[in-house]
């Protein structure tokens, strides 16, 4: 780990040593992996937490700029409100209307990025980024410290339905939490590991896997609006 994650990770501590925080950020599953007959939760879709936001901007993803591992995009971190606000004024963020940050959603899902809702220790939600495991800021403290507690999951986990796995793999390649390994021709899941992004939903050839309603909810809040 460097010293810029060094010292991210001590930020953090002290805050929830302080107990300003509970988490550093918040695993926000694929809006396309939640069926809407199923589960009315509109705050838990990434597309309705945008559409609740005054005001939305976009901006360079701030982890890949920094560490340049990776080819996934890098206009794809949304800023909202207050944040939004301020970040244009300095010229490091441009508005986006809802269909725009939508297609942006949509483009970091098709990329493999995971959706993480950034808030403050006051709880306001300011930012959705969509992240990689390679130069994420959260998902890196996850990799190199082991500090899976840092990052809340969404209320959500993976089913499969084993009958319909073909071995694919794909959602083995997908999951960037290590929740799913293939070993001696079967696909094995490891469910303390789902953080219930959604990504393997969304990759399954077959339609094999789905979102479930977890017993581990953590409320989320949406931008506050003034």
């Amino acid at each position: 780990m460097d010293s810029f994650l060094s010292k991210r990770l001590e930020t953090y501590d002290k805050w929830l040593k302080a107990r300003r925080i509970s988490h550093s950020s918040r695993v926000v599953p694929v809006s396309e992996s939640v069926q809407e007959k199923q589960w009315v939760l509109p705050t838990e879709q990434v597309t309705e937490i945008v559409r609740t936001a005054k005001t939305v901007a976009v901006q360079a993803c701030e982890c890949r700029a920094r560490y340049k591992r990776c080819n996934n995009p890098l206009e794809v971190c949304l800023l909202f409100d207050e944040m939004a606000e301020a970040c244009m004024d300095k010229g490091e963020a441009r508005r986006v209307e809802f269909s725009e940050a939508k297609e942006i959603l949509k483009h970091a899902n098709r990329c493999g990025l995971v959706h993480l809702a950034l808030y403050r220790p006051d709880h306001a939600l300011y930012a959705l980024c969509s992240c990689c495991p390679c130069c994420c800021h959260e998902l890196q403290i996850i990799r190199d410290s082991g500090r899976r507690e840092l990052i809340a999951h969404s209320d959500y986990v993976a089913v499969t339905q084993v009958d319909d796995c073909v071995h694919c793999r794909e959602c083995v390649d997908r999951c960037v939490f290590g929740a799913r390994e293939f070993e001696n021709g079967h696909m094995i899941f490891h469910p303390h590991a789902c953080t219930g992004c959604g990504l393997c939903v969304t990759t399954c050839p077959t339609g094999a896997i789905s979102l479930s309603e977890s017993t581990r909810p953590m409320p989320l809040s949406s931008p506050r609006r003034g």
